[in-house]
């Protein structure tokens, strides 16, 4: 335990015999309890979980992008370019999120190194900090921009089939990258900062009560629940819209199936990400919002807050493992063999039949399907 009673100070700063401070400490290792077990318990976490569920996550986001790259060459749908071009960017955001992160922390399981010693400048632990909040923040971004995209897709047909392209579908992704970039450095420009967490095989933001960190808590968690909450109200309109269209007389026998499987699987993302990255969102702003313990050390989190932190972190790492298969599972080539009345008769004008003569040769199926 760090608290220089001489029970535990792996992971304190060096103190004289007076209990002083002899030396600083970087400002990565906090005066909190960081041992690897508490009262004779075995620590809650394995090199063979981190290393299993790393290579899940690797080979199902591999066979993923495989998948797309193949599909991609059969399109001639732009509005499904554009769609498999987001999905495309996920998958790969979340293949390296498992690779960067992995490599460290299934490292630390197998040396078991002094993170005082091998990285006495943190810079290594602020790496795994930036990248742990930078692969969170990008697949609820993405969610919300694939989202924003079949909203408009959906509702204005016409102007968005006019304006979506290849390059304006690759630019928005690599905004997505930068903005979650810039929003990780923010420790490293002093709004809050990245710290080692229980038990001590990871790093991630600061859930102390001061306010920089607090800020930057809530400017995390909030920017996340914003992203998923914009999802859920976007692909809702987009939902009750297919299914208005659908219900119409004159579209019933041309039911277009590139839309509803892009839905399908835009709302199983959605449901992933809400699933799997709400508990720790919440979590974090609870956390940094309630008042301060003041029987802790200074710069002390509670136990119980460190394990449930952790725990709330493993099951949003799931949403990297489970993306990848919703649009696996979720092709027409597969929803046919559920649902076999799927027939493959994709229309732009099928949303619209009202449309009078001329623009119906207008729109064909070559120039704004989907």
């Amino acid at each position: 335990m760090c608290i220089g009673n001489g029970v535990d100070t792996s992971l304190c700063p060096t103190m004289d015999t007076e209990g002083t401070l002899s030396s600083p400490v970087a400002s990565c290792f906090r005066y909190i309890n960081m041992t690897t077990s508490v009262g004779g318990q075995k620590p809650i976490t394995s090199l063979w979980f981190s290393t299993i569920f790393s290579l899940i996550g690797l080979c199902s986001n591999l066979f993923a992008f495989c998948v797309l790259v193949n599909a991609s060459k059969k399109t001639r749908s732009r509005s499904r370019s554009s769609f498999l071009i987001f999905l495309g960017g996920l998958v790969v955001t979340d293949f390296m999120g498992l690779l960067v992160t992995g490599i460290i922390v299934v490292s630390y399981h197998i040396t078991q190194f002094d993170w005082q010693i091998l990285d006495q400048n943190c810079y290594l632990c602020n790496f795994l900090g930036l990248s742990m909040i930078f692969y969170g923040q990008c697949p609820l971004l993405l969610g919300a921009s694939m989202a924003a995209e079949r909203f408009f897709g959906i509702t204005k047909p016409f102007s968005h089939s006019a304006n979506i392209s290849k390059k304006r579908a690759y630019c928005i992704v690599v905004m997505v990258w930068f903005f979650a970039f810039f929003l990780a450095l923010f420790p490293i420009m002093g709004i809050g900062r990245y710290t080692l967490q229980y038990p001590k095989s990871w790093c991630f933001l600061t859930l102390l009560q001061d306010p920089r960190n607090k800020a930057f808590g809530l400017i995390f968690s909030l920017t996340g629940i914003f992203a998923v909450c914009l999802s859920f109200i976007l692909n809702t309109v987009s939902v009750v819209t297919l299914c208005r269209v659908y219900h119409d007389r004159e579209s019933v026998q041309r039911r277009r199936d590139s839309e509803v499987e892009m839905m399908v699987q835009l709302l199983g993302i959605m449901i992933i990400a809400s699933v799997c990255w709400l508990p720790l969102l919440i979590f974090i702003v609870q956390t940094v919002l309630q008042q301060p313990n003041n029987e802790l050390m200074d710069s002390e989190i509670p136990r119980e807050t460190e394990k449930l932190l952790l725990i709330f972190l493993r099951i949003a790492t799931w949403n990297q493992i489970l993306d990848p298969w919703v649009y696996i599972l979720f092709r027409r080539a597969v929803l046919k063999r559920i649902y076999p009345s799927l027939n493959s008769r994709p229309s732009i004008v099928s949303l619209y039949p009202t449309l009078t003569a001329s623009l119906r040769r207008k729109y064909t199926h070559e120039s704004v399907i989907n």
